[in-house]
């Protein structure tokens, strides 16, 4: 089913962004807060006032259509009615609970909806009010099961910037500042980036080279420390990038043999947004630890580690002090929020829709765009699609300054696009799940134009 046509409605530009009323607050903005939160130029942020479906309103009233999906959270779209509809009822029964003390009751029905969706069976659930936090629970969880320190993780990989979670996250802007206080127990395996794969494996089986690096580092004097494996199906921030088929697969099998872990961050892939409820059950990868979060609510902030009877059985039961925990564990207006959002994804067909309209639209995506020669690919699984742009199409060298170009560009024509990938070349586009057709449409063309029109 589809939204009314006023949830997906086209841009309209009243004054150019930033309009004065964004830059007044930019200005009030700067004035408060810490200077590395905000991205602050002339030509950049708006700031957001109202939105509903595809669409979001400004300060000064212009109207955009969010290809971004607000960071991929609203897959039901913004403002979603049904889920709205749940947020008022609740806020006027019992908007705070005591969650692992004197829980709300709707904590159970949102762990029983999880559960049910959940590719691993009889599983386990902790909640978490971030997809962060989500990170730390499964890493704790797989130090408590295992009694080993270590973790394999991934060159590109982004699992959020807490301590534990930027232990596993690799990138330098992130992690340099805080190296030091960082798990030293972290070994790093090269993600097989099938357009870009990385000089230690072999161009052609970037997988299975991949694999063979993995065991390489269990077969060394710091694997016998190693307990668990994260990993992402698709790397989300790290550019939209898709492995090679059977990697996961691989990668699972590896982890069964050896007897390690494996946590899978789906807090970008999951619930949809990858055209499965979740990726790694396109190659029938049952994880021992799962990460969600982002679609999970839809609105607010939820997200949860998901994991098997026997591994979440590594925590002890809880004495009268729960060793993982938070003041809002289980907000019932989140838990509110998040049974809707599962209701709406189940009750719109969004997963198949995701599949369907994010293989069509790839197509149409890939036909007109890569006629320029600064698109080098265009990929992606479901409504999760990277645009990568190149300087030049022989060495695949990355072009930021045109991605800023066609951000900026397309916000100026009334269109929010995200810039990914470690050099932040990367077009991400990550929409409403129930955006429409002529909406898809409308933004092949408008992408078009903004990378033909981008300076060289």
């Amino acid at each position: 089913m589809s939204e009314p046509t006023d949830w997906n409605q086209p841009p309209f530009i009243k004054v150019p962004p930033p309009g004065p009323r964004s830059r007044r607050l930019a200005e009030r903005l700067a004035r408060v807060e810490s200077r590395n939160v905000t991205f602050l130029t002339d030509d950049f942020p708006i700031f957001w006032e109202k939105s509903r479906g595809s669409n979001v309103w400004d300060a000064d009233g212009n109207r955009y259509v969010d290809l971004s999906g607000g960071f991929g959270v609203a897959v039901a779209g913004h403002r979603n009615r049904r889920v709205m509809q749940a947020i008022r009822r609740q806020i006027g029964r019992l908007p705070h609970g005591m969650g692992d003390v004197h829980p709300p009751a709707l904590k159970v029905k949102l762990l029983e909806a999880l559960s049910a969706v959940s590719p691993i069976p009889d599983s386990r659930i902790v909640l978490t009010c971030s997809g962060a936090e989500a990170v730390e629970v499964a890493l704790k969880t797989a130090r408590l099961a295992t009694g080993k320190p270590g973790v394999i993780a991934f060159g590109g990989g982004y699992h959020g910037l807490t301590y534990g979670a930027l232990s596993v996250t690799d990138r330098a802007l992130f992690r340099a500042p805080f190296a030091d206080q960082l798990n030293p127990h972290v070994s790093w395996a090269p993600y097989p980036d099938p357009y870009r794969p990385p000089s230690v494996l072999d161009d052609d089986d970037p997988g299975g080279s991949a694999l063979a690096h993995v065991e390489t580092l269990l077969e060394s004097d710091d694997g016998n420390a190693v307990g668990a494996v994260i990993v992402e199906p698709i790397q989300g921030r790290g550019g939209d990038i898709v492995p090679p088929p059977g990697f996961l697969r691989g990668l699972a099998d590896l982890c069964r043999d050896r007897d390690l872990l494996l946590i899978v961050d789906e807090i970008y892939t999951g619930l949809g947004r990858a055209g499965s409820w979740f990726a790694c059950e396109d190659e029938g990868v049952v994880p021992d630890l799962l990460c969600v979060g982002k679609a999970l609510s839809g609105t607010l902030p939820i997200a949860a580690c998901v994991g098997s009877k026997d591994v979440m059985e590594a925590w002890p039961a809880s004495g009268g002090e729960a060793i993982h925990t938070s003041t809002f564990l289980g907000n019932p207006l989140a838990c509110a929020a998040g049974l809707a959002s599962l209701g709406e994804i189940k009750r719109r067909g969004l997963v198949g829709r995701s599949a369907s309209e994010g293989e069509r639209w790839m197509g149409e995506l890939r036909e007109s765009l890569t006629r320029h020669e600064a698109v080098g690919e265009v990929r992606g699984r479901g409504l999760m699609i990277g645009i990568d742009l190149v300087t030049d199409r022989s060495t695949r060298e990355a072009d930021p300054e045109r991605a800023g170009h066609v951000v900026t560009e397309a916000l100026r024509r009334g269109w929010i696009v995200l810039a990914g990938g470690p050099s932040g070349n990367v077009i991400s586009l990550s929409p409403p799940l129930s955006l429409s057709r002529d909406l898809m449409l409308a933004a092949t063309r408008m992408l078009d134009e903004a990378i033909g029109d981008a300076p060289t």
